[in-house]
């Protein structure tokens, strides 16, 4: 290898020979223009000389009339050693290495080293509550739970306001304790989408215009993995002196939320008793709040009081 310094260089006698041929110019004129013998010119076209004085390659690309660059030969080991000396060239090469070193983990890892993740249950769920609910009446909760693939079982575990009425469910509960507000149903085999329905009824000692939520989380346990998927509420629900039928809040069922209760009677039998409440408020036109009992009062018989139904529980 050899090493230059800057008083000569290597130049490349293919070039000069393909750059001189091709200008139509006789080594004898570049010999002249240079100063040296055309014996010279030969030889560094044939790279008989591994280097030259810089000055004559000065000279001898201005004789062909091109950069200096154009003549001179790439010596990838005079280079590298260059590369090595320039400050800091080093430390960039190393961090180049180390981030192809690390993508290279990285891909091996994402597609040989991660679990495969097929046999695990893609769940998804959906909860949705009233918009608000009365006290002393009751509310109806709706799950929604669908699997990509099938699985062999699941657990749904509900957290509602410790004390609350645990009226009844659709599927029954495996377990309800009402005293800490847990619910629980175990599902084997269950069908790739699922629908829950459970009732709860309302304290009449709970403040309006505060608010609850219920909360809880799917398990499933396919071929030894478990598989934790918790489960938020879509909005909180408010305690307000309305029927939760009532959507907009303005103590009148329309037949837009009339039609929206008829289709949650086809899907669950668990509103079958509180069809003939809300079918009463809808043919009265309006309702009102009677705070001191609880109940809802229809306008056109202001002595008929709508019972609830948490009252026969």
């Amino acid at each position: 290898m050899t090493l230059l310094d800057s008083s000569s260089v290597a130049v490349d006698g293919t070039a000069l020979r393909r750059i001189r041929e091709d200008k139509r110019l006789t080594q004898f004129y570049v010999s002249k223009v240079v100063g040296v013998t055309t014996d010279t010119v030969s030889r560094w076209e044939n790279n008989r000389y591994p280097t030259i004085r810089r000055d004559n390659a000065v000279k001898l690309a201005e004789a062909l009339e091109v950069d200096l660059d154009e003549i001179l030969k790439v010596d990838v080991q005079a280079q590298a050693v260059e590369e090595i000396r320039r400050p800091g060239s080093f430390i960039i090469k190393a961090w180049f290495l180390a981030a192809f070193v690390l993508i290279t983990l990285f891909i091996f890892w994402f597609f040989y080293a991660l679990p495969d993740i097929s046999s695990e249950p893609q769940l998804q769920a959906q909860r949705v509550l009233p918009l608000h609910v009365a006290p002393g009446h009751e509310l109806l909760v709706q799950l929604e739970i669908s699997a990509e693939t099938p699985i062999k079982g699941m657990i749904l575990k509900e957290e509602f306001p410790p004390g609350w009425i645990f009226i009844s469910s659709e599927p029954e509960a495996t377990s309800v304790d009402t005293a800490t507000g847990v619910a629980r149903w175990i599902f084997r085999n269950p069908e790739t989408h699922t629908q829950v329905y459970y009732r709860l009824g309302v304290p009449q000692d709970v403040p309006l215009n505060s608010k609850i939520s219920v909360s809880g989380e799917l398990i499933a346990n396919p071929d030894g993995q478990q598989f934790v998927l918790p489960l938020y509420p879509d909005q909180r629900t408010s305690i307000r002196p309305f029927h939760w039928v009532d959507t907009n809040a303005n103590y009148v069922i329309d037949d837009m939320e009339i039609l929206i209760f008829s289709e949650l009677t086809e899907n669950t039998s668990e509103l079958d008793h509180e069809w003939y409440q809300v079918e009463q408020i809808w043919h009265s036109g309006s309702y009102r709040w009677d705070e001191d009992n609880y109940r809802f009062v229809l306008s056109n018989e202001a002595e008929s009081l709508v019972p609830t139904k948490t009252d026969d529980n």
